[in-house]
């Protein structure tokens, strides 16, 4: 899939970046603040060969690099309070925390996680859209691509078939994952990578 029209070519660069059901569209036109804010983070984050060589952990240094950049910007992680009520019953339905949120966009950070996450993640855009809590949700992740990378740095299996990558995340979209939620889907290049000598 060509990279959009609405994505900056430096972006377009460093980032394959997908849409479903106009998701762009809709982060351009109905949130432009929040899409201001994503290519901002997108434009100050690098890749360094240190943070990948460092040792794994609960959340990597990746990760804890792109969700603080959006804490900076004034996105929070969400618990939403959801329920529904049918003939006086009401129901709770929860969901999952959102990584990072603001103003009706929801995004998460998948960079090393079980490839189930990714069905979480999308099963938690279907329910917050159709309870008209959220407008768009969108997923940062790594392309399938930097796996060579990884192997030439000896981190190959950290970074197993299992994991979060985009040839994981393109199949459950196509196949309707999202419902009808609007996605917008981030894969880190190869292109953003930086060598910045050993760890």
């Amino acid at each position: 899939m060509e990279n959009h029209p609405l994505v900056p070519a430096d972006i377009a660069t460093r980032y394959d970046i997908r849409e479903w059901r106009n998701g762009l569209a809709i982060l351009a036109a109905a949130r432009p603040a929040e899409w201001a804010d994503i290519q901002k983070v997108l434009r100050g984050f690098s890749l360094l060969k240190s943070d990948i060589l460092k040792p794994g952990g609960s959340k990597s240094d990746i990760a804890g690099k792109l969700d603080g950049h959006f804490t900076q910007l004034d996105w929070v992680e969400k618990q939403f309070d959801t329920r529904i009520v049918v003939d006086k019953v009401e129901y709770h339905t929860p969901t999952h925390k959102v990584d990072c949120y603001k103003n009706r966009v929801a995004l998460e950070v998948e960079w090393n996680n079980k490839d189930p996450f990714y069905d979480r993640d999308l099963n938690n855009f279907r329910l917050l859209f159709e309870l008209r809590a959220i407008d768009v949700g969108v997923i940062i992740t790594r392309c399938s691509e930097l796996q060579a990378i990884f192997t030439g740095l000896n981190k190959g299996p950290s970074y197993g078939n299992s994991t979060t990558h985009l040839d994981k995340l393109v199949p459950r979209l196509e196949g309707g994952g999202g419902g009808g939620c609007p996605v917008v889907v981030i894969g880190i290049r190869k292109e953003a990578y930086v060598d910045d000598g050993p760890a």
